[in-house]
C-alpha cells in the first residue's frame, strides 16, 4: 500500500490525526475565502442541486471551481454561523459558534478573556506549520489593552498584502478613501486605469462642508464611462452594486491578491516546512466591478438567456417581525427598476466568474508548488463567508436569518487518496465551525483531547461519510440587532435572542449575562419569532410563526434555539475590559444536533 492510499483511508477511516502525526510530511493546506458570494453563482453547485449549471436566475460560469470539484467533493449544504464577515470568519478562526466565541457582529475583541480560545494559525503554528496570510482578513483580534485601536494582531506568521494595503498604494481598481484632518474626515472614491493614471471625486468634504459643484460632475461623468449603477433605495445609497471595473482582470483588487499569493509560493515559500495559507478575496462584495472581459461575456449569454428577478410581494413584508421588517427598508431592493434589478444580478455573476479566473490561477500554482516540492495538498475552498440576496425578500444584502444569508457551499479536494471522493457530491449538513477541525487532523492535532473540547464542528471528511446534524445554528447582533436562527431540512426558525440591541459592555447594551433568560421568558411578541414551513414555501417568503397551525410548533422552535443559544455555555464579554465576561450553563447539552419534533406539533401539508 502506497503512502497516500494509507494516509488517505486512514484519514476517512477517523485516525486522521494519530496517522498523519506519524508522517515526516505534513500535507500543504490552502484555505480559500470569498466574501458575499451565494452558491448558485458556481455552475458545480447548481448542477449538484438541480441537474442544470444554469442558476435558478439565469447564466453563470466557475470553470476553476468546477475543475476543482470534480477533483474532490462539494458540500451543497453549507451553511454560516453569522450573516456578516467579522463574527463569521471570527466563528470560522476560532472553531466555535458566535454565542459561544462572544463575537456577534463587528465589536473589536482580543484574547485575553478566559473563555476565549486559539485561532486556526496559531493551532497551527503549534503543530508546525508555517502560516500564511493573502488579501483580506475581515475578522478583528487584538492584543489586550486598554483602548483597543484598529491595529489587528497579525494571527498568522506571514502577512503579505492586505487587501486595504493593496487598494492604498494603488493596486486595484477602486479604493474609497478616508482622509483624517482636523477639519474632520473627507471621503474620496478614486478609480485607476492601466495606464497609471487616477479619476476622483469627493463624497464628503468634511464635517458641516457642502460637496463643491464638480464633485458631483466628476462622479456623475465617471458613473457614465463606467455604467456604474448606485443602490440608491437603501440606507447605504452610495454603494456600487453594479459596473465595469476600470482595470483589466489581473490588475484589479483580487487579481492582485492572487498575484501576490503566486509569487509567494515561487520566491518565499519554505520547501522543507508545512505551508498553511488563507487566501481572502474581495470578490463579489461590493463596489461590484467585473472586468471588461467579463462583463460583455455576460452581456453575451444575458441576451441568450435573460435573467430572472426573484419573486418578491411587499405583502411578505407585512408578516415579517419588527426586526426584520426594519432589515428590509435597510437593504431595500423591490424599489430598483426592473432594468437596474437585471443589472445588478447579471454584474454580480459576471464578478464572481471574473474571481473565478483568480482562484483558478491560484489552485494552479498552489498544486504545481506541491508537486516541486514532494508534498501532498488539501484546498478547502468557502464559496462565500456568508450568502447573499439578489432580490429575495425585496433586498440585496445579508445579515438575514433566511436562505439567502446564511447558505453556502464548500469545495474540499485532496491529493490524499480516499480523502475527499473525487466527484462526490454532500447533502449533508455542514458549518463554518468545522472549517477549524478539519485542518487541525489533517495537521496531525488530537482534537479529542480535553484542550480541543470546546470545537462546536467536525471535520468535514467525517461529513463526506454521515450526517453528523439534524440542524444548523447561529446568531449574529448587528444591522438590527440580536437574531438567532436555527434551520432543518423541513423548517427555517430565527428569534431575537437579547432584549437590547447593543453588545454587552457597550453604553446601549447591558452587562454580560443580565437578564439572559429574557427571550425564553418574555411575553411571545417580544421575541419577534419567523417561522417558515420550507415543505410549502421553499423560498420563505410568509411567516407562519403566528398562524393557528403553526404556533405550538414556533414555540417548540423557541425553546430549543433558546435554550441552545442562551444556555448552553453562551459567552457574553465586555471587549472593553481585560477579563469582563458571563459564561451561561443553564442548559448544558441542549445542543444536541438532534431535532426530534414531536409529531403532533408539525402540521399536515
Amino acid at each position: 500500500m502506497n503512502r497516500r492510499h494509507f494516509m488517505g483511508t486512514a484519514l476517512v477511516a477517523g485516525v486522521a490525526a494519530r496517522s498523519l502525526a506519524a508522517k515526516k510530511k505534513q500535507p500543504n493546506i490552502l484555505w480559500i475565502v470569498t466574501d458575499d458570494q451565494r452558491p448558485d453563482s458556481l455552475a458545480c453547485y447548481n448542477e449538484a442541486v438541480s441537474g442544470s449549471k444554469l442558476s435558478p436566475l439565469g447564466y453563470v460560469m466557475s470553470p476553476h471551481v468546477d475543475r476543482l470539484a470534480r477533483q474532490g467533493t462539494i458540500f451543497s449544504q453549507a451553511y454560516c454561523n453569522a450573516p456578516a464577515c467579522a463574527p463569521s470568519r471570527a466563528s470560522m478562526h476560532t472553531g466555535q459558534y458566535p454565542f459561544r466565541n462572544g463575537v456577534y457582529g463587528f465589536e473589536q475583541n482580543h484574547q485575553a478573556a478566559d473563555p476565549c480560545k486559539k485561532t486556526i494559525p496559531q493551532v497551527m503554528r503549534s503543530a508546525g506549520y508555517t502560516t500564511a496570510q493573502f488579501g483580506k482578513h475581515g475578522y478583528y483580534i487584538f492584543d489586550w489593552g486598554p483602548g483597543l485601536t484598529w491595529n489587528t494582531v497579525d494571527q498568522y506568521d506571514v502577512v503579505v498584502e492586505k487587501k486595504n494595503d493593496l487598494q492604498k498604494s494603488g493596486r486595484t481598481d477602486f479604493f474609497p478613501e478616508t482622509k483624517w484632518s482636523p477639519e474632520g474626515s473627507q471621503r474620496v472614491e478614486r478609480f485607476y486605469y492601466p495606464d497609471g493614471s487616477t479619476k476622483e471625486y469627493f463624497t464628503s468634504r468634511g464635517k458641516n462642508k457642502e460637496l463643491l459643484p464638480e464633485d458631483g460632475a466628476n462622479r456623475d461623468a465617471i458613473d457614465a464611462e463606467r455604467d456604474i449603477l448606485r443602490a440608491y433605495t437603501r440606507d447605504q445609497s452610495g454603494m456600487i452594486i453594479g459596473g465595469e471595473s476600470s482595470q483589466p482582470t489581473e490588475k484589479t483588487l483580487d487579481g492582485e491578491i492572487a498575484s501576490a499569493f503566486i509569487h509567494y509560493l515561487e520566491n518565499e515559500a519554505k520547501p522543507d516546512e508545512p505551508l498553511f495559507t488563507y487566501l481572502g478575496f474581495h470578490f463579489p462584495h461590493s463596489p461590484v466591478l467585473p472586468s471588461k472581459e467579463f462583463r460583455e461575456l455576460f452581456k453575451t449569454k444575458e441576451r441568450e438567456i435573460p435573467y430572472i428577478i426573484p419573486e418578491f410581494d411587499p405583502t411578505e413584508v407585512e408578516k415579517m417581525p419588527a426586526q426584520l421588517k426594519k432589515l428590509h427598508a435597510k437593504m431595500n431592493f423591490s424599489n430598483l427598476r426592473k432594468e437596474e434589478k437585471l443589472q445588478a444580478i447579471r454584474d454580480y455573476y459576471a464578478f464572481c466568474a471574473h474571481g473565478d479566473s483568480q482562484i483558478g490561477r491560484a489552485v494552479e500554482s498552489f498544486i504545481k508548488h506541491n508537486k516541486k516540492t514532494g508534498r501532498d495538498w488539501i484546498i478547502v475552498y468557502v464559496c462565500g463567508d456568508h450568502s447573499w440576496h439578489l432580490g429575495e425578500q425585496g433586498i440585496e444584502a445579508k445579515f438575514g436569518p433566511w436562505d439567502q444569508s446564511t447558505h453556502n457551499a464548500m469545495v474540499a479536494a485532496s491529493s490524499i487518496k480516499g480523502l475527499f471522493p473525487k466527484g462526490k457530491h454532500s447533502e449533508n449538513l455542514v458549518e463554518f465551525v468545522d472549517l477549524a477541525p478539519t485542518f487541525y487532523e489533517a495537521a496531525g492535532v488530537d482534537i479529542s483531547s480535553k484542550d480541543f473540547q470546546y470545537l462546536d464542528g467536525s471535520s468535514l471528511w467525517k461529513s463526506v461519510k454521515s450526517g453528523q446534524r439534524e440542524y444548523i445554528v447561529g446568531e449574529m447582533n448587528h444591522v438590527v440587532g440580536p437574531r438567532a436562527y436555527m434551520r432543518s431540512r423541513d423548517f427555517a426558525f430565527s428569534m431575537k435572542t437579547r432584549n437590547k440591541d447593543g453588545k454587552p459592555g457597550d453604553k446601549w447594551g447591558e452587562k454580560p449575562g443580565a437578564h439572559i433568560k429574557w427571550a425564553l421568558e418574555c411575553p411571545r411578541d417580544d421575541v419577534q419569532m419567523c417561522l417558515y414551513d420550507l415543505r410549502t414555501d421553499p423560498g420563505e417568503r410568509w411567516n407562519v410563526a403566528d398562524d393557528p397551525q403553526y404556533v405550538k410548533l414556533a414555540n417548540w422552535f423557541r425553546n430549543k434555539l433558546g435554550t441552545i443559544v442562551l444556555g448552553d455555555r453562551r459567552a457574553e464579554i465586555n471587549w472593553s475590559q481585560e477579563n469582563d465576561f458571563v459564561v451561561t450553563d443553564f442548559a448544558l447539552g441542549a445542543d444536541d444536533k438532534k431535532l426530534e419534533i414531536p409529531i403532533s406539533l408539525i402540521p399536515e401539508v
